[in-house]
């Protein structure tokens, strides 16, 4: 078993999700009471907000270092915004970090998709890291039009699901954004953020939907078992 090292609390709620999904992932393999092997450093979300994801490298890099530290054998940052900072940190330490875009963007490959659509949050929808290492897989990768819809999309997953606050009418707004989206050639919906799922999944579409949380756990999982090497930055 290979030790796992997380980076949580960004947000506590998504966290949970990382934390019992990896650990269902190595029971359904090992059955019996195994479980995973792994570490969690949880921020403070609050600090983070503080300073604005822009800035909070040093937070993240942090608590990366203490996790490295502990001898773990990979580092997973629990939010996709969080990956702004991935490939830089990547270069600073030797533990490899896997990565939530590429292990998504293998997944999109393997459907034979060309253009999705990405939801998440204003940082991770307007600036190019998750954007670009798409790309590099030559997939295209749109995102809601408009200041409104992004501010929108902001505010429900900071001031609602990160609170792990679920309302009906904000799921309604999702969908209406995804399927803007698709009318926009949209192939596939990508749920870049790791609390969105918590809202709307595959359940409320007609065309693939790429759940981020649950593609990076599996590919957790798999190197935690020794089944894959990591996707690193």
């Amino acid at each position: 078993m290979k030790k796992i090292g997380l980076v949580g609390g960004i947000s506590w709620t998504s966290t949970l999700d990382y934390y019992k999904l990896i650990n269902q992932g190595v029971n359904e393999q090992l059955g019996g009471l195994n479980g995973a092997e792994c570490i969690v450093y949880s921020l403070n979300f609050s600090d983070i907000q503080k300073v604005g994801w822009t800035n909070a490298y040093d937070l993240i890099f942090e608590a990366c270092k203490s996790l490295v530290l502990c001898k773990v054998d990979a580092i997973v940052l629990c939010a996709n915004t969080a990956h702004l900072f991935a490939d830089e940190i990547q270069s600073k330490i030797q533990v490899p970090i896997i990565h939530i875009g590429e292990a998504t963007a293998l997944e999109i490959k393997k459907e034979k998709l060309s253009k999705v659509g990405l939801l998440g949050t204003k940082f991770t929808m307007e600036m190019d890291f998750y954007r670009n290492k798409l790309k590099a897989y030559d997939i295209e990768t749109i995102v809601p039009a408009g200041s409104d819809a992004i501010a929108s999309i902001q505010d429900i997953v900071k001031n609602e699901l990160g609170k792990g606050i679920l309302r009906t009418e904000s799921k309604e707004k999702f969908i209406g954004y995804a399927n803007g989206l698709v009318k926009r050639g949209a192939e596939g919906i990508i749920l870049g953020c790791t609390e969105i799922p918590m809202l709307v999944g595959q359940d409320d579409f007609n065309l693939p939907v790429f759940d981020t949380t649950r593609i990076h756990v599996d590919r957790i999982t798999r190197f935690a078992l020794g089944i894959d090497e990591p996707f690193v930055a």
